[in-house]
């Protein structure tokens, strides 16, 4: 059975390098107009699939590149850093609803999920590909009680899934060794678009254009600098000079003027020559406005807030404080990507039994922020007039303290709608009748 499996697997990584080579060719074609032309639909199709897309602005646009924008890299950085760092407590099913789980899963999907990195890299890594590759992929290693040990990244590029009898397969290039894996053992977050094998990714689907007139404006300003941040000029001779003597002004102009380290020298100008402007400055051109749109444009394609990787000029629409920003920035942005990785994890570490499954812990974002965190619990322990709906237990463990005897006890008043009272000391002296009798 096995050796069957194995010619199979074999025959069709053959047809995939098979049809890899004829797309190398078709994106060779591509490069050279003359040998073969190609439409414009058949180039931006091929160009996608070897992740080499271009932007009608002209820069080329993929995982690697958008990076290299500002803006692109802190709306990922803040997102797959955000989700990173959020607990992953596990938890079991009870009677009454449901409680923390000492489980071994625990220390693979928070501390260590391989021997060679640590939780966080896993999941920031993880992230990262679903926002700049539109899927993500992890294979699950398990001992030989198919009990898994181990969570390892895969590269989007070294991944092909394809649908087989109505079940996901994977051919995976593992460090030079081909496997094939069956659905239950990868872990794989789609991104929005999804058509049930893979998924476009932000930048493809959405951005591609406003990342690539990102990457142009900051060439563009970088080359605008380099010379000196000055605009273009020509130098007017009222004679006819020779092509040599033309080149020769150029070269001397050239050598003694351009960069910025020259910039600061004044031109001296004989023989009647005059310089005239040709182009515009660099905010009349409005580099600096294109630049700062680009960044809002960016940050609107990845679900986040401007305010938040820096971009302030625009009022924020989610209201004022660190608590409100942060309930929005988790409802808005982080939870559709937060309820996807759950149902995977839940769905692929458990496939047989519901009792135990696993839960971002949304409040870790207040971390850091003591008088939003004292806030929360406030209201979550209950007090005068309110019903709580966290024990005292409950909020220390989220931070990491010991219980406390009777802190599993809610706190329920008997009217909570009623006014607390507060009573006036006892001066020790008799009041009303009292006093008049004695």
């Amino acid at each position: 059975m096995f050796g069957r499996k194995n010619r199979e697997l074999q025959a069709t990584l053959a047809a995939q390098a098979e049809r890899m080579a004829a797309l190398e060719d078709q994106l060779a074609n591509v490069a050279n107009s003359d040998r073969a032309p190609v439409s414009t639909g058949d180039r931006e199709s091929i160009l996608e699939l070897f992740n080499v897309a271009s932007s009608y602005a002209g820069p080329v646009v993929n995982a690697q590149t958008a990076m290299r924008s500002s803006a692109v890299y802190a709306c990922v950085s803040i997102i797959a850093g955000a989700i990173a760092s959020l607990p992953l407590p596990v938890y079991q099913r009870t009677d009454d609803g449901r409680e923390r789980a000492d489980h071994p899963f625990w220390w693979m999907l928070n501390e260590q999920a391989g021997p060679c990195f640590t939780a966080y890299s896993f999941w920031e890594y993880m992230i990262s590909a679903k926002l700049l590759r539109g899927d993500a992929h992890a294979y699950i290693v398990r001992n030989g009680a198919g009990v898994p040990q181990e969570l390892l990244p895969l590269p989007r590029h070294c991944v092909i899934a394809e649908k087989r009898n109505g079940r996901l397969v994977y051919l995976v290039d593992l460090d030079g060794e081909y496997l094939g894996l069956d659905q239950d053992d990868v872990l794989h977050f789609p991104s929005l678009g999804f058509d049930g094998v893979k998924s476009p990714s932000v930048i493809s689907l959405a951005a591609k254009q406003s990342v690539g007139v990102s990457l142009a404006a900051e060439e563009y300003a970088g080359r605008f600098f380099s010379n000196g941040a000055r605009p273009d000029f020509a130098l007017s001779h009222p004679g006819t000079p020779t092509k040599a003597q033309v080149d020769l002004i150029r070269e001397m102009w050239a050598e003694r003027h351009q960069g910025p380290a020259n910039n600061h020298l004044p031109a001296v100008l004989v023989g009647g020559m005059e310089v005239k402007e040709l182009t515009m400055s660099a905010e009349d051109s409005q580099l600096l406005e294109t630049r700062k749109w680009q960044v809002v444009d960016i940050a609107r394609a990845f679900g986040v807030p401007p305010h938040m990787i820096g971009e302030t000029e625009k009022s924020s629409s989610w209201g004022s404080g660190i608590e409100q920003m942060s309930i929005g920035f988790v409802r808005w942005t982080l939870n559709r990507h937060l309820k996807p990785v759950e149902q995977e994890l839940n769905r692929k570490l458990w496939p047989s039994s519901p009792r135990y499954f696993v839960e971002f812990n949304r409040e870790g974002l207040m971390a850091g922020d003591s008088k939003a965190e004292a806030e929360y619990f406030t209201k979550a322990l209950g007090g005068p007039g309110a019903q709580g709906y966290m024990t005292v237990n409950e909020v220390r463990r989220i931070k990491n303290l010991p219980p406390v005897e009777g802190g599993d006890t809610l706190y329920r008043p008997e009217n909570p709608n009623a006014t607390q009272q507060i009573a006036e000391p006892d001066s020790g002296q008799p009041e009303g009748d009292e006093a008049l009798r004695d």
